[in-house]
């Protein structure tokens, strides 16, 4: 990947190592499971254990990872099922605009469902060809490449479908409500008026 295919003030760092806030969850595949609720079209909450969402069909793509501390990891291998996927299989009302995703220890972050529901989006349980590391997100994390990766949720367990936005947890505490790496939305004070709800 060239320099000039960077977003703005972004650079190719030597050192790969992943970035996390707080420890890293220790997985339980026998207590495991990922729920989807908020707004469903049957106001209801669906549910997958393990072994049932790992069985899910799985899809491959290749994206960079953009962190809002300015580094970019270019084309990196992620397989995992499609967030469009999850979504028919559990389908919100058509009132959701927005969705939360829920991470272990209460780590949140929202998303736009038009963003949740874009071709690149993934809930991937693999990269570079094996399992996520722990480190990564093991076993499951979000991967949304057209936004900064505060966005990309590690260790999720639940998606919440909502009717009007709500900030998570970085973007109660000061980063941009939108996060496009392009447009260099890293900080709540950027944001023009309808990008994001009130700071309190």
């Amino acid at each position: 990947m060239s320099e000039h295919r960077l977003p703005p003030g972004q650079y190719v760092p030597r050192d790969r190592s992943a970035v996390h806030y707080g420890p890293v969850p220790r997985f339980r595949p026998e207590r495991w499971d990922l729920r989807v609720y908020g707004a469903t079209e049957s106001l209801g909450e669906y549910r997958w254990s393990w072994p049932e969402f790992d069985g899910l069909p799985r899809v491959d793509t290749i994206s960079d990872f953009h962190c809002v501390t300015r580094f970019t990891i270019p084309a990196i291998h992620w397989a995992g099922v499609h967030a469009s996927h999850l979504v028919e299989l559990a389908p919100p009302c058509p009132e959701a605009t927005h969705v939360m995703v829920w991470a272990e220890y209460g780590y949140s972050a929202n998303l736009r469902m038009d963003d949740f529901l874009s071709a690149d989006v993934v809930l991937a349980t693999h990269r570079e060809g094996g399992r996520l590391s722990a480190e990564h997100g093991h076993p499951l994390r979000l991967v949304v490449p057209h936004r900064y990766g505060w966005k990309s949720v590690k260790w999720v367990r639940a998606i919440e479908y909502l009717t009007a936005d709500r900030r998570g947890f970085w973007e109660e505490r000061g980063y941009h409500n939108i996060a496009d790496p392009w447009a260099e939305q890293r900080y709540s004070y950027q944001e023009e008026p309808g990008q994001g709800p009130p700071l309190y």
